[in-house]
């Protein structure tokens, strides 16, 4: 049988990568082709998205994958939500597109929310409570009468944005689609919030669904070696992808896509809007093959980045590898916070925030790089506690495992204290699982495998995954209790 070759492009908020993967019929093999840096640009006090950059990198990847594999079948992008560009009339882009942690949106959800409340916005949308969210990031420009805004035809997701650049053809991606908040649970676009927002409704592309196939166009082609490559919409959202690539055989299963954020949640067949899921505010986005994704999204390793980066700042330059031991040696248990408090949100120097929060809660400040380090791993592993037992009281359903995925399943502290802290055992495994369901969707559309369930097994077999035992419960049950209280 001959082999099947292609290209996945997998863009996180700070890196990304182009990976090949073959099937022969039976395993999956892959490989790295090009990996690249994910840096916003700050200009006059903005933070954007360099998206012809990584539009470059992305052909520099396909380039290279074209090289080193003959007949390519297609190419695959998913990236992370919420963020767009907009195109003018003749379709050229207006500017550079936004980042989400950009501060011009500060204020902007608190005033929606007062507009129509929180009830009837989650009923019209069925997400989660962000700031950064799409509908806020267009509500604040309407209020400003951003040029922008008003000169736009079409917005783009950002990787229906780069998939345009491929393709000439402008298109939502359902996955991505229902990270905006302009989408009825279940539905098309909420004419709802639109008028009540008075955001301009032809802005809106036509919704597709994950696994649409396009041609590339011999411009975006020249010089790359595509031959017939097809370039496939597959979940472009990266959790989405992330979620698809998870190897579980069961119908009930839990998951955290891990890396600078950690989204932990289970499939539904429908969304899940009701009282309950807006008091804990968790989200219903699409996913792959007729599914959604009942979820919640945790700050993740956000934090630990931003304290590697000022440490790197000032000179120190720790490894991964050496702040993960610092971590182990430190004390248990020194302070606790809560990852998802906004003031860890922006860019900067994270040390100083972590001791102001354990100030404020009355506790003992974490003092040496160690110890600031595992207090933020210990309070991740917590709160993927706090979600789970949340997410199982929505569904009625008790999950037995935990499965992890993603580039921070590498931390394997992480893994073993998120066992601890749930209680139950982790299945760690696949790394490279955003680029992974790519390549499953991929699979699908071209009829290589005939379910997400097949795609999926065949992942699990090929790439494997390693098991974390619960252990330590007494310690992380007292450690949880405090965890609760400040979340009261």
């Amino acid at each position: 049988m001959p082999t099947w070759t292609a290209l996945a492009a997998d863009l996180g908020a700070s890196s990304g990568k182009v990976i090949a993967a073959s099937f022969d019929g039976s395993t999956l093999s892959v490989s790295d082709v090009h990996r690249f840096e994910n840096e916003p640009v700050e200009t006059l006090g903005a933070l954007h998205w360099d998206i012809l950059r990584l539009y470059n990198e992305i052909k520099t990847g396909v380039r290279k994958g074209c090289l080193a594999h003959k007949n390519v079948a297609s190419i695959g992008i998913d990236t992370w939500a919420v963020d767009f560009g907009l195109l003018d009339s003749s379709g050229r882009l207006l500017g550079n597109p936004y980042h989400y942690r950009d501060r011009r949106n500060d204020g902007v959800m608190e005033s929606v929310i007062d507009k129509l409340t929180r009830k009837t916005i989650f009923e019209h949308c069925g997400l989660q409570f962000l700031p950064f969210n799409t509908v806020y990031q267009l509500a604040g420009m309407q209020q400003r009468g951003d040029e922008q805004l008003e000169r736009a035809q079409t917005m783009l997701m950002i990787p229906d944005l780069l998939g345009y650049f491929f393709t000439g053809e402008k298109v939502a991606e359902f996955t991505n689609a229902t990270t905006t908040g302009l989408l009825e649970p279940g539905g098309g676009w909420s004419e709802f919030l639109l008028e009540k927002l008075k955001i301009p409704k032809r802005i809106l592309p036509p919704i597709i669904q994950p696994g649409t196939v396009s041609a590339i166009l011999p411009s975006a082609a020249e010089g790359l070696g595509t031959g017939r490559a097809k370039f496939v919409s597959v979940g472009t959202h990266d959790t989405a992808s992330a979620v698809a690539a998870t190897p579980s055989s069961a119908e009930n299963f839990a998951y955290v896509s891990c890396g600078t954020w950690s989204l932990l949640g289970t499939e539904v067949k429908t969304p899940i809007v009701n009282d309950k899921a807006l008091s804990l505010n968790f989200t219903n986005e699409g996913g792959v093959c007729g599914t959604y994704r009942l979820l919640k999204n945790i700050m993740g390793l956000w934090l630990l980045q931003e304290l590697k980066r000022e440490w790197d700042r000032s000179g120190k330059n720790l490894s991964w590898a050496q702040i993960t031991a610092l971590s182990a040696q430190a004390p248990a248990f020194t302070a606790i916070i809560d990852p998802d408090d906004p003031r860890f949100m922006p860019p900067g120097d994270m040390s100083p925030r972590i001791r102001e929060y354990c100030r404020e809660t009355n506790q003992k400040v974490p003092e040496g790089d160690g110890a600031l380090a595992r207090c933020i791993i210990e309070s991740l592993a917590l709160k993927y506690r706090w979600v789970l037992e949340r997410m199982e009281e929505l569904t009625g359903r008790k999950v037995p495992q935990l499965h992890m995925v993603g580039g921070g399943i590498q931390n394997e502290l992480l893994c073993q204290w998120a066992a601890d802290a749930c209680g139950r055992p982790v299945v760690a495994g696949p790394v490279e699982a955003t680029a992974l369901g790519n390549i499953a969707m991929q699979m699908i559309a071209a009829k290589e495998v005939s379910s997400l369930s097949q795609a999926r097994e065949i992942i699990g077999r090929s790439l494997g995954v390693k098991r974390y035992e619960p252990k330590s419960s007494a310690e992380w049950n007292d450690a949880y209790g405090k965890l609760c209280a400040l979340l009261k």
